[in-house]
């Protein structure tokens, strides 16, 4: 993950394997933070988990997707980024009413609560 932050501190894109295993990295780790399935977190082309408890999303779209780029969710994920100004600048697009990361966003390391 150092190694993808770094290259996007330096302005550059990382590596697609760099970039793919950050982005799944910390996909994961919002998963296992937030065990759920009610939401759907779409990271393209690298990634997705369903996350945060409440209804169960079964077949077809799920009502509550959040989709963003992988320079949107590492910038967020790691605390580079606020959510309120990810949707503001149309960094993220949304639909369902539980789509709201704020509260799980960054993902601190330390950090075992949901």
């Amino acid at each position: 993950m150092a190694a993808a932050l770094a290259a996007l501190d330096e302005g550059r894109t990382p590596e697609r394997p760099v970039f793919r295993e950050a982005v799944r990295a910390l996909l994961a780790t919002l998963a296992d933070r937030v065990p759920g399935r009610s939401v759907e977190v779409r990271v393209p082309p690298y990634g997705a988990v369903q996350c945060i408890p409440g209804p169960r999303h079964t077949r077809g779209t799920p009502p509550n997707v959040v989709e963003l780029d992988p320079t949107t969710w590492l910038e967020l994920a790691t605390g580079r980024l606020s959510w309120a100004d990810a949707v503001a600048e149309g960094r993220v697009r949304v639909s369902g009413v539980r789509t709201d990361l704020s509260a799980h966003l960054p993902l601190r390391p330390n950090d075992q609560s949901p």
